[in-house]
């Protein structure tokens, strides 16, 4: 019997390759006729990269960079043999996160991506062939034009001057000039689960910049606005109103805009680099789930995913979490759901023991899924 492990973080508490070993741990004392093949996976955010690397048994690279308020850093990316290519994955976060810059004031109007740029280039001179960036997490409200200048961009004033990349020097923006030496960028896609433009109501400013500090929106509304006007000239596209844009502070509409990249969803694209519909098809039963379950499991995020091409493929799906709401709901598209938190235990103590309560709850629930097993 093949058991696919096909599980997301539990957010706080347990990195999805964690988990994974735990349930194979698990089963290995429960069911130890069981064959695990571990699949971590992810949906664009932070954990993406970590996730990818443990599926495809990828190596960890480091490189010396900036966070979002230009304080030198070390940043970790993996890289990933897939399909006779060689890949780099990485996340904005490991560069430019929020949390990076949690000891310090909030800035968003000096707060840059450059960090996140000179992490692409370091994967370039590496040989990658393709880079996967996961963009959630971002301190940032550029609309990635410090990724664009640490690729070679300029952003120039009416006299020719050449502006420091900060979001609040680009009331001044007068010209853009591509990178004097051409960029021979490879394919670059972007795991984004977020359908926010550029600007206004929805825009990245008003959704999400109050947590980065944000308090004037029209000041980033107008230089954001001047920014895509100017972009539109200069590099002949308009990707302000396409959905995911606003992604990242902007940074998808970066992205999109100097170099080139396509936005897709991030569970879909995880997906298809680890091969999931594939080895869930030659698995009898899967496993899948997150930190939590509940009504918003069903729009989208990864264990949905995993249940909805398991029920494609014929297969059973069980789902552990670290708690579960909206059962009702979620019962129709799961065969097996487990809370691993126990109910009289404080949520600070469960975070802790994550992975002592996941394992746990896989031996408790054996029988259960090797009914699953044998009835398939």
């Amino acid at each position: 019997m093949r058991i696919l492990i096909a599980i997301d973080k539990f957010k706080g508490s347990i990195p999805a390759a964690v988990a994974a070993e735990a349930i194979a741990a698990a089963l290995k004392q429960a069911l130890p006729e069981a064959e695990c093949d571990l699949c971590p996976i992810a949906d664009g955010g932070e954990g993406t990269a970590e996730a990818v690397v443990a599926a495809l048994k990828g190596e960890w690279c480091d490189t010396a960079t900036f966070d979002a308020r230009n304080r030198a850093v070390t940043a970790h990316y993996g890289l990933v043999s897939a399909d006779g290519r060689r890949e780099a994955i990485m996340e904005m976060s490991a560069a430019s996160g929020l949390a990076m810059v949690s000891d310090l004031p909030l800035d968003p109007a000096t707060a840059s991506t450059r960090g996140t740029g000179l992490m692409m280039a370091d994967a370039l001179k590496r040989g990658s062939q393709r880079l996967v960036i996961g963009i959630g997490g971002s301190a940032t409200n550029d609309g990635g034009i410090g990724m664009a200048a640490a690729l070679g961009f300029r952003f120039l004033d009416a006299a020719g001057a050449v502006l420091e990349p900060i979001i609040s020097n680009m009331d001044r923006l007068a010209r853009i000039e591509r990178p004097e030496t051409a960029l021979a960028l490879p394919e670059i896609l972007v795991a984004c689960d977020v359908n926010n433009p550029l600007l206004g109501a929805h825009g990245c400013t008003q959704i999400y910049g109050r947590q980065k500090g944000v308090t004037d929106s029209a000041f980033f509304e107008e230089r954001l606005r001047r920014l895509a006007d100017v972009a539109k000239g200069d590099l002949g596209v308009d990707h302000r109103e396409v959905p995911g844009a606003g992604a990242a502070g902007g940074l998808g509409f970066g992205l999109m805009t100097f170099c080139g990249a396509k936005l897709t969803s991030g569970f879909d694209l995880i997906a298809d680099l680890v091969h999931l519909r594939e080895r869930i098809a030659g698995a009898d039963l899967v496993i899948t789930g997150e930190g939590r379950l509940d009504a918003q499991t069903l729009h989208g995020k990864g264990p949905m995913g995993v249940a909805d091409m398991a029920r494609e493929l014929g297969k059973p799906v069980a789902a552990f979490a670290g708690a579960i709401e909206a059962e009702d709901k979620l019962r129709g598209r799961f065969d097996l759901l487990c809370a691993i938190k126990p109910r009289e235990m404080p949520l600070a103590e469960a975070m802790q023991r994550g992975p002592e309560l996941l394992g746990a709850s896989v031996i408790s629930q054996s029988r259960a899924l090797l009914d699953l097993l044998t009835n398939s």
